[in-house]
């Protein structure tokens, strides 16, 4: 579960990270309200998970009610794009921040390590660009610390990381606390990533966490029901949306460029099948993880949720049976391909492993003719393809 800043923002609070006073607002009227009563400077920075806001004009100052209206107005218009998301995701709120006399940017975030499986501090003083850029750039600017989560965290991990990444002297006394609050959020809210970029220094010598990313694992929401009206308000975009209806986790489904779709159990088959996809010479439509479990239910309404995609020419299923049973998938498949409420195309399928044999007399009966292996799939679902763009 990915969090808007200012939702982030108000984990920090909570965990006595000092963040600049703020409003988050859902319309231009109630920016204006807000700076009418708060008289100041203020930014005015659209909420959207996608990155490069700033680049896309997605932030924007204000001294004033009467100017901030059609600013918020066009921000509360845009949809911003960036590599990873070439659609785009569409602003629907604003967080009105005051503006900072900043003397100083840094970088400071903690996340989960899987190689050493440890939470691991990243600490730089070329704070508020991508962090991405300045590996590498100056991969020498970057300091990292694992802790040992049997040890947990100690004030000397913050003063050793603050002297080793050359972070400016006015960020050393706030820094020990700052990093401690990130490290107690991290570990009580089950967090895969938290990063506050830019850190700020002010010229009066103030600290404060001007930007908030947070990354929430899934699995661990149940001990924070607080936090459900923000799962269901903000699924993150359309694509965690539609994967959330149909009873997949918010990273199961996401939608692609190309004309293939894609239905497999478990993300590494998923990948594979795209790889496999991209070598036959087509491109997948989407990524589709119906888990490990899946019932034919589930598969009927992830079959309808992949050929809702014009885009898509022909479909892949590819299953290994371990949890998962052939005859199930192969139900669910016949089921989805009853009636004529939904969007026929081309259709592969792979089963193999636990009732394979069961699933595919199913798929025989039904007039379907699955394949042996994922190659063999790959290049049947991009022949199908190619046949029915022409």
């Amino acid at each position: 579960m990915k969090l808007m800043e200012y939702q982030g923002k108000e984990l920090f609070k909570k965990a006595g990270i000092p963040v600049p006073n703020s409003a988050h607002a859902a319309t231009a009227a109630d920016v204006a309200a807000f700076i009418r009563a708060n008289p100041g400077s203020w930014v005015l920075k659209s909420q959207v998970f996608v990155g490069g806001r700033g680049k896309a004009g997605g932030i924007k100052f204000a001294d004033t009610a009467e100017a901030a209206t059609p600013i918020a107005e066009t921000l509360l218009r845009l949809v911003i794009k960036n590599n990873q998301a070439p659609e785009g995701e569409a602003v629907r709120s604003i967080l009105v921040e005051e503006k900072l006399d900043i003397a100083s940017e840094a970088y400071l975030a903690i996340m989960l390590d899987r190689a050493t499986k440890r939470p691991v501090f990243i600490v730089s003083a070329q704070g508020g660009m991508d962090i991405e850029e300045v590996s590498e750039k100056h991969p020498e600017a970057i300091v990292k610390y694992a802790v040992d989560p049997a040890v947990g965290f100690q004030p000397f991990i913050a003063r050793d990381l603050a002297f080793a990444a050359n972070l400016p002297t006015g960020y050393h006394k706030a820094f020990p606390k700052i990093a401690q609050a990130l490290y107690e959020l991290f570990f009580s809210y089950g967090a895969n990533l938290v990063e506050i970029n830019p850190l700020v220094l002010t010229k009066d010598g103030r600290v404060f966490a001007s930007d908030a990313k947070v990354e929430l694992d899934d699995n661990g929401l149940f001990k924070h029901p607080e936090l459900a009206a923000w799962k269901n308000d903000s699924p993150g975009n359309d694509d965690e949306a539609a994967a959330v209806a149909i009873g997949l986790g918010m990273s199961n489904y996401a939608k692609l460029d190309g004309d293939i779709g894609v239905i497999a159990n478990g993300a590494g088959l998923g990948m594979g099948t795209m790889d496999a996809i991209r070598n036959a010479h087509g491109v997948a439509a989407n990524f589709l993880d119906i888990g490990g479990g899946a019932q034919a239910a589930l598969v009927k309404k992830s079959y309808a949720l992949v050929v809702s995609n014009p885009k898509v020419k022909a479909l892949f299923i590819n299953i290994f049976g371990g949890i998962t049973r052939g005859d199930q998938v192969a139900l669910g498949i016949v089921e989805a391909l009853k009636g004529d409420d939904l969007r026929k195309v081309p259709l592969v399928v792979r089963l193999t492993g636990t009732n394979e044999k069961e699933g595919r007399a199913i798929l025989a009966e039904a007039g379907m003719h699955p394949v042996e292996t994922m190659d063999e799939g790959a290049a049947r679902a991009v022949a199908f393809a190619k046949s029915s763009g022409t």
